[in-house]
């Protein structure tokens, strides 16, 4: 398929016939900033930082949005783009708390990148009294914090339930500085169809969300992010662990959307998300226990393993090998699942496997 030949910042580029603008820039290596897009969201032009110009077109144009054609030439960063780019950032400052210090976010916000990229302080615009602060933060979800002053109405977390968790839990409620972010009329989280499963807490590109669970763990360029695979259940989702280069401890869990590896391609549930406390608990056993006279001892993993071989041996000889039974469990992978019904089969020879179907 032949490509499209366009030039971007007097750089010629080749791209992919249906790219957008922004998509051909990013490709070949030219940032545009944005806020309201995201790669595995359907594009809407909504916060029009991406504005780019386009010769022999007299407005300007989002990127995220508008085809790139065969011949196009297109300025990123031209005087007149870099005008309306730091125009529309202070428009959504005026609605927007400067408590940069004391936010979860800051160090991740993208509001804050931008901003930083166009050498923006403050807003304009912005007015005594134009600030959102009337909203209450909303605290009483246990995984999560919503802080609706802070939000910019991207709508990537309305996207977020929709497309990929699907369950259509938030849209914007009111018109104008009203508008926010809401459940339906007349229903909470709590009591709409939310399942907590986070993603938009992780989609959103200012402190409007924020997980409890991460609170005073670390800063984000504290962090080390750690691939590894969800423990909760067998279907074997990929997670981004979080974890404090200071500490050794988490922070919290996120995961990538772009991943090549992860048969959840970024989706994750509550579960595994938010519910991974238990690693740090003292309650954890670290070695493995063998009782005797009623009581566990600490043994090495050789004595444990020898034990178990020694007992099923015996109890095989002594009263046949269908008087053992194997169970398994959700938590383990398929793989696993199977491994152990093989032991059971071939091994010891019994078709005494059972697993709990359930968490």
């Amino acid at each position: 398929m032949q490509g499209i030949e366009a030039i971007i910042n007097g750089k010629k580029i080749v791209a992919e016939p249906g790219m957008t603008i922004l998509q051909a820039a990013r490709a070949n290596g030219i940032h545009i900033p944005t806020l309201c897009d995201h790669p595995v969201l359907k594009p809407v032009g909504a916060c029009r930082v991406c504005l780019v110009e386009v010769e022999k077109n007299p407005k300007l144009l989002t990127s995220c949005s508008t085809p790139l054609n065969p011949g196009m030439v297109v300025y990123t960063h031209s005087p007149r783009v870099l005008e309306a780019r730091r125009a529309v950032v202070e428009l959504l400052l005026v609605r927007h708390p400067l408590d940069c210090f004391s936010c979860s976010s800051n160090g991740q916000c993208e509001l804050q990148d931008v901003a930083y990229e166009l050498g923006i302080k403050e807003s304009r615009f912005a007015d005594e009294g134009d600030t959102c602060r009337d909203h209450v933060i909303e605290d009483a979800n246990p995984f999560y914090v919503r802080d609706m002053n802070k939000c910019i109405l991207c709508g990537r977390c309305i996207r977020t339930c929709d497309s990929l968790a699907q369950y259509h839990a938030i849209d914007f409620q009111n018109r104008g500085i009203k508008t926010m972010v809401h459940p339906p009329v007349g229903k909470d989280l709590e009591h709409s169809d939310c399942t907590f499963c986070g993603q938009c807490v992780q989609m959103c590109p200012v402190g409007a969300l924020s997980e409890k669970t991460s609170k005073g763990q670390g800063r984000p360029w504290e962090m080390e992010s750690v691939k590894t695979v969800c423990s909760y259940c067998g279907v074997g989702c990929e997670l981004n662990i979080q974890v404090n280069r200071k500490t050794g401890r988490i922070a919290n869990v996120k995961t990538d959307y772009a991943s090549k590896t992860g048969l959840n391609e970024g989706r994750v549930c509550v579960k595994g998300r938010f519910a991974w406390q238990f690693v740090h608990s003292d309650e954890r056993l670290t070695t493995p226990l063998i009782r005797e006279n009623g009581t566990f001892r600490e043994a090495s993993w050789d004595e444990a393993l020898n034990t178990v071989v020694g007992r099923l041996g015996h109890i095989k000889e002594e009263h046949g090998h269908d008087t053992i039974g194997f169970f398994s469990s959700a938590r383990c992978t398929n793989e696993e699942n199977y491994l152990l019904q093989r032991l059971a089969r071939e091994v010891i020879g019994t078709n005494n496997v059972d697993h709990c179907a359930h968490l």
